[in-house]
């Protein structure tokens, strides 16, 4: 039953935190955003689609007009700078937001075992009833993100958030696109 539990709060919580986030102070008269150019650093192409499509989503349901970057630039590590900023200057767009993976590490987690005495038990079985302890990792990504206007790519907002992959790379996707988009609505980056 314990392990049943603990098993669903796991489930049930979210696979992303944010860590920190700064506004800038000077930007109020810059938002919130309406158009904006989504752009995931990943040198993997599947996860990076995703990524973009998940956020515009997102954004698309708070009545934002969004675009993924991968429409734009196909191999985003192989563009030189200078054309990812004309691409940004020239998407029609009046901010960026830029997503990269900064570290991924791996926490071993110990919970302790259970032991009872014959004497709590012995009513019921007669001897005694113990469980070992438990032992498991848990992948922690950290993610940087920034959203610039881009008239003159002035930082608008930054968060660094950890999320906790699940089995599903769309669901994990999903998720941190649910938090960090409400990050930004709560910060009143967007509306």
């Amino acid at each position: 039953f314990a392990v049943l539990t603990v098993a669903l709060l796991v489930s049930c919580a979210s696979t992303t935190e944010i860590n920190g986030a700064w506004v800038n102070p000077e930007a109020g008269k810059r938002r919130p955003v309406h158009t904006v150019l989504v752009i995931g650093i990943n040198r993997d192409a599947t996860a990076r689609r995703i990524y973009e499509d998940a956020i515009v989503a997102q954004l698309a349901a708070r009545g934002i007009k969004a675009q993924p970057s991968y429409e734009l630039l196909l191999e985003l590590d192989l563009a030189p700078p200078l054309d990812i900023k004309s691409v940004v200057r020239n998407a029609g767009v009046d901010a960026v937001l830029v997503s990269r993976t900064v570290g991924v590490s791996t926490e071993i987690r110990v919970t302790p075992g259970h032991s009872d005495g014959p004497a709590v038990f012995y009513r019921m079985w007669g001897s005694a009833y113990s469980t070992g302890p438990n032992v498991y990792t848990v992948q922690n990504v950290e993610v940087e993100t920034r959203l610039f206007d881009v008239k003159d790519l002035a930082l608008l907002w930054s968060g660094s958030s950890t999320t906790h992959p699940t089995s599903s790379m769309q669901q994990t996707i999903s998720e941190f696109a649910t938090v960090l988009i409400k990050a930004l609505a709560d910060a009143k980056v967007i509306v």
